[in-house]
């Protein structure tokens, strides 16, 4: 059985190998034939399709398998796409949407910037929410020109509601006791353990993110509609609609099916019209982002953490390492082509000695004088805002959650619990404090003293660091803190934030802070500079052969191939980078 196993997994790595060498190949012939844009082009925007900041470098499975797309690529899509005669419109798939409120104004704001190019832009939706909520899909699609919605489909376009559990009962029933506490009193991501329902600060907090989000949606949907504004509120109030009664209310154009919408698209973009997906169309143009100066782009994105960036292969979520960001910042700096750095951040916060680290890296930046334009996404909030205060400019969309600077910390006391399950505990200690970490035993005064002066320690050094990185008053920066999350609008209008947008604007700004002309091409250079596939697959071997235990084989063919591999990749012939390619203890920034 076991010289049976040991067979399998050598055929397995051997095939694992076969795989990835034809990959290569398959890659190489297809660079080298890259066939031409049609002269009649529809492009074609699946929104259907999770849209993702950023995938980490990760095993080389990862790089085969994830083909994600990107949302830097989709916006250089588009903006190439404007000024390229031989695209004629572009049409999108609205239906079932994940993506952020951000993220869609992000999509929305270059969706608006195509068709100032004079063409035109078209949204389909089978529905826009089916017994579920419609409203982030319908304001995307109020970018496009016209909206288009399958006859049996529904617009719902119900609004926002905060909707929060709160376990303290079920704690209390169990014999859990939360030992929680924070700086200060609007930090709330303890709350739901702690308390049984919204403080007054809590929900203060959330009525007024969801207000802000709210109004900035009623303002754009009016615009692009052109409806009054107080008829778009009554719409929401209303908010349950039939494809036809929408088409009455002026919310959409026309009730279609999707075959009907793609045909009406194509007799409008001319005889023999094609649609290509923008990735591929991307692929085969190339973004604009490749000639000029240099402007580094890097991604802080995820739960920060000590140590390297990666990713969850079960939830497929990122995590943004203090080790690995900080390394991509100063070797941005070391790099003399680079002019100015984009630092894209998409973070709920988490480790407050990881973000110290990566801002420190910012701070260093600009003392060797490379600008850092911090450019905020869905979420760039606690952790996620500690990295950006130094920045010399932040830029967020209106409806990026932002702020919570502030900090909260502490423990779970199960003692009760094990109690209840008949389970005793016992301890040998060689210290007075040594059982401050544990979960069995609660704090003593003394270690709770202890625990206060940590909680302030970490807070005034964050306070501290905001008000000097955002050239405000320590204490109005105190009173805009507490720990409080705000938009990225309110946020900009109280000095947290310096200006509305996305990429571009942050790409606008880095050449202004480097003395770049707006009208110049510029590189944007990703750092950490990625490897090539080549490189990925050479580096990916030393894992393979541990995971390829009893495999005799199938190691040795890898410990052969290694040494090809990086001559391959040393030779220039791998596929080249392109120019764009929270918590038991810890002192948490979420």
């Amino acid at each position: 059985m076991k010289r049976l196993f040991s067979r399998l997994l050598t055929i397995l790595g051997a095939l694992t190998l076969l795989i990835m060498v034809l990959f290569f190949i398959a890659n190489v012939v297809m660079i080298a034939s890259t066939p031409e844009v049609p002269d009649k082009t529809v492009l074609e925007l699946p929104f259907d399709e999770k849209i993702v900041e950023y995938v980490p470098e990760e095993s080389m499975a990862l790089t085969v398998l994830d083909d994600s797309p990107r949302l830097i690529d989709l916006v250089a899509a588009l903006q190439r796409a404007a000024g390229d005669d031989r695209v004629k419109a572009v049409v999108a798939n609205v239906s079932g949407i994940t993506m952020g409120l951000a993220t869609i104004q992000e999509i929305r704001d270059s969706v608006l910037a195509f068709r100032k190019s004079g063409k035109k832009a078209y949204a389909y939706a089978d529905t826009l929410g089916e017994f579920g909520p419609g409203t982030k899909a319908y304001y995307l699609a109020t970018a496009f020109d016209k909206i288009f919605v399958q006859p049996s489909g529904s617009v719902c376009i119900t609004g926002f509601m905060a909707e929060t559990p709160f376990v303290r009962g079920t704690l209390e029933k169990i014999g859990v006791s939360p030992r929680f506490d924070s700086r200060s009193e609007y930090k709330n991501a303890m709350n739901m353990f702690t308390e049984t329902q919204y403080t007054g600060p809590h929900e203060e907090a959330i009525r007024a993110l969801f207000t802000s989000f709210y109004d900035k949606m009623a303002v754009d949907i009016s615009a692009a509609r052109g409806l009054e504004e107080q008829k778009t509120r009554a719409l929401f109030d209303r908010g349950l609609f039939s494809a036809a009664e929408a088409v009455e209310e002026g919310l959409i154009d026309q009730t279609m099916y999707r075959d009907e919408v793609y045909d009406l698209v194509e007799n409008e973009a001319g005889a023999d019209a094609e649609r290509l997906s923008w990735s591929g169309y991307l692929k085969r143009v190339g973004t604009p982002y490749s000639d000029g100066k240099t402007i580094a782009l890097i991604y802080g994105v995820g739960a920060v953490q000590r140590g390297k960036s990666g990713m969850s292969p079960m939830s497929g979520e990122a995590a943004m390492g203090s080790e690995t960001v900080s390394a991509a910042i100063r070797q941005a700096v070391r790099d003399e082509s680079v002019e100015a750095i984009v630092f894209r951040i998409d973070s709920p916060g988490g480790s407050y000695v990881a973000s110290d680290t990566i801002w420190r890296a910012t701070v260093e930046a600009r003392e060797k004088g490379v600008p850092i334009i911090a450019s905020m996404g869905d979420v760039a909030g606690s952790g996620g805002y500690f990295i950006a205060m130094d920045a010399e400019k932040i830029v967020a969309q209106p409806c990026t959650l932002t702020g919570s600077i502030g900090v909260f910390a502490g423990k779970m006391i199960t003692s009760e619990f094990w109690n209840k399950l008949g389970v005793t505990w016992d301890d040998v200690k060689t210290s007075q404090n040594a059982s401050f970490w544990s979960g069995i035993h609660d704090y003593t005064p003394e270690q709770w003293d202890l625990f206060q002066q940590w909680l302030d320690r970490i807070y005034e050094d964050f306070t501290a660091k905001a008000a000097k990185g955002r050239n405000i008053a320590p204490e109005r920066l105190r009173e805009l803190a507490k720990g409080r999350i705000w938009s990225g609008r309110d946020a900009c209008d109280l000095g947290l934030v310096d200006a509305m947008g996305g990429y571009s604007e942050a790409i606008r700004l880095a050449k202004e802070a480097a003395g770049i002309p707006q009208d110049e091409n510029v590189i944007l250079k990703e750092f950490p500079i990625p490897k090539s596939f080549i490189e990925k697959l050479a580096s990916s071997i030393p894992v393979m052969e541990r995971r390829i235990e009893g495999s005799e084989a199938a190691a040795r063919a890898l410990k052969a191939a290694g040494p090809y591999l990086k001559l391959l990749s040393r030779l220039g012939l791998g596929d080249e980078a392109g120019a764009l390619s929270m918590p038991p203890w810890t002192e948490s920034l979420r």
